[in-house]
Formats: structure tokens, C-alpha cells, sequence
């Protein structure tokens, strides 16, 4: 069988461009590796624009999974995430072909690499949590969530209700604290190289301000209208993407398109801040910095050496 490999880091530090290097450099050495997707808005059938999913010619040839298999209504769970990723890595490997986990959404990466069962649901109290959600708002759940459980309530952006609602439910249901579902220390559900990619915190800021200023020039707001018909406003997690939920909010009126690229620019950088505060934590990640001219032979190096162990 073949070995794992992922590329993580923040969005926006080049993860989607360096494992396309690393297949193309596996495929050049007599190889053979596909990509599998681990950015959790990517999943959504006309997504795009936002979230900044490569075309098929951006793909350079390499056969990418886990693209566009959700409704714009459908709700994303890591839990779902996982047992379609594992059995289709375990498939690859048996292929003979070298699986290239990448993205940037922390926690359905952690439920693929690490030893982690998800904690089981109550639809009846998720029901009326999410009820609460809605008339009290994220804040306000975000709140109740920092009594309860302050170092969950700490992982987890205050906008993102989902999220929230998740910790409360299983603090609720199990009794103890979010955080003793997600181990300090993972446990490898298989071995697996890890390489992550950064660099400099204010160029980063940079370059997210003017992806997202960018994102607006190539129709994000035309992408957006056209997501409408097919329910995007109530997808429970489609709805509060980030650069969507603030697009909705200048169709509606309710913000000007300057404020809503500044919104989503601010929450870029905050969301970028969180997925390094969570990877740094990863002690099996081999850290590159994207301004480094020789990062990529750096991964490469880092491949060859891990493929033939």
C-alpha cells in the first residue's frame, strides 16, 4: 500500500499549488497520486468563486476527490466527512496510488488523521438548540458555550453557530468538557506525512485582502445570485460561509459592497489566525514558508524521503 500524505496551513498560503507539485513529482518518478480535498465550503456544487476552488485546467491533469458532492442545502459534518474520506484513502492505497489529503478546515483534517470518534447526536436537543440559534443569534450561543466549556469556546469563532451549537450538544450529552473529544496529543489513525505551509503573518494579511478583493472582480456576487434559486439561504452551512454570508447581505441591501469586502477581508484574516492557532498545536507538521524560493523542493525532498522509508 501507499503512504499518506497532507498539506495543511491557513487559507490562502498556497496548499492547493504544492500538492499539485507533489503529485506531478510522484507521477514524473514512475508514481502515481491523486488529491483529496479537505476544505469543507469546497464540498458545494457552485461554490466557486468564493472559495476558491481550482478549475479543472488549474488541476494540471491530477484527479482531485471530494469536490462538489453537497447541495447548497445540504449540511457539512466532519463526522459525514470522515467516512467518506477514510475508505476512499484505504482505496487509493490499495490502488497503489499515493492519497494527498489538503486543505485548511482544522477539524475535518483532524477527523482523518487522528484517532477520533465523534460523539453521538441527539436530534431533539440539536433541534432546539438550533431553534435558539436562530432567535438569539451566534453571540449569544457563543456565550452559553463560554460558561459551559471556555477552552471550546475559545477554539471557535463567536460567527460560526454551527459550531457552537455542536459543543453545546455534546457538553450537554456527555458531561464533560468539548476539548476531551479533540485530544492534545493525536493518535494516528495511519501513518502519514504532514506539511504544512505559511508565512510571514502581515504579507498573509496581504495576500488574503486582495484574494478577497479579487474574489469580488471575478463575480462573486453574480456566483451568489445564482446560488438563491438553489436555496443557498437556507443551507445551514452554505449560508454562513464566509464572503457568502456577506454577499447575501449586500444583495439584501443591508451592507454596501465595500463594507461587505471589508467584513469578509477581516474574517479572512481572524479565520486564517485560528487554523494556525489549531495546526501549531500538530507537532507532526513539517512547516514550510511560502517566501522561501526553495519551499517546494523542501516538500519534495520531505516526499521522497517519507515514500521511501
Amino acid at each position: 500500500m501507499t503512504k499518506l500524505i497532507a498539506v495543511v496551513g491557513p487559507t490562502g498560503a498556497g496548499k492547493s499549488a504544492l500538492a499539485i507539485q507533489i503529485a506531478q513529482h510522484i507521477i514524473d518518478k514512475g508514481g502515481s497520486a491523486e488529491v483529496l480535498n479537505a476544505d469543507s465550503m469546497q464540498f458545494y456544487k457552485g461554490m466557486d468563486v468564493g472559495t476558491a476552488k481550482l478549475t479543472l485546467a488549474e488541476r494540471q491533469g491530477i484527479t482531485h476527490h471530494l469536490f462538489d458532492f453537497l447541495e447548497i442545502t445540504d449540511e457539512s459534518t466532519a463526522a459525514e466527512y470522515q467516512q467518506l474520506a477514510r475508505p476512499l484513502i484505504t482505496k487509493l492505497q490499495v490502488e497503489g496510488i499515493t492519497p494527498i489529503l489538503v486543505g485548511g478546515s482544522m477539524l475535518y483534517v483532524a477527523a482523518v488523521l487522528n484517532m477520533f470518534d465523534f460523539p453521538a447526536r441527539d436530534e431533539v436537543l440539536r433541534a432546539e438548540l438550533e431553534k435558539e440559534l436562530v432567535e438569539l443569534g451566534p453571540h449569544a450561543m457563543h456565550r452559553r458555550l463560554k460558561e459551559l466549556d471556555p477552552n471550546a469556546a475559545s477554539r471557535i469563532v463567536p460567527e460560526n453557530g454551527r459550531r457552537t451549537v455542536r459543543a453545546i450538544e455534546i457538553v450537554t450529552l456527555t458531561g464533560e468538557p468539548f476539548a476531551a473529544a479533540l485530544p492534545e496529543v493525536p493518535e494516528d489513525w495511519q501513518p502519514v506525512l504532514e506539511i504544512g505551509i505559511n508565512g510571514d503573518r502581515e504579507d498573509l494579511r496581504a495576500r488574503l485582502e486582495a484574494r478577497v478583493q479579487n474574489m469580488w472582480r471575478q463575480g462573486l456576487i453574480d456566483e451568489v445570485k445564482t446560488l438563491v434559486p438553489n436555496g443557498i439561504r437556507e443551507g445551514k452551512t452554505s449560508s454562513v460561509a464566509i464572503g457568502y454570508a456577506q454577499a447575501l447581505k449586500q444583495l439584501d441591501g443591508d451592507i454596501t459592497e465595500a463594507e461587505a469586502i471589508a467584513d469578509t477581508v477581516r474574517l479572512t484574516q481572524k479565520y486564517a489566525r485560528r487554523q494556525m492557532s489549531w495546526f501549531r498545536r500538530d507537532k507532526r507538521i513539517h512547516w514550510l514558508d511560502y517566501q522561501d524560493p526553495q519551499a517546494t523542493g523542501k516538500a519534495l525532498a520531505l516526499v521522497d524521503s517519507w515514500l521511501s522509508l
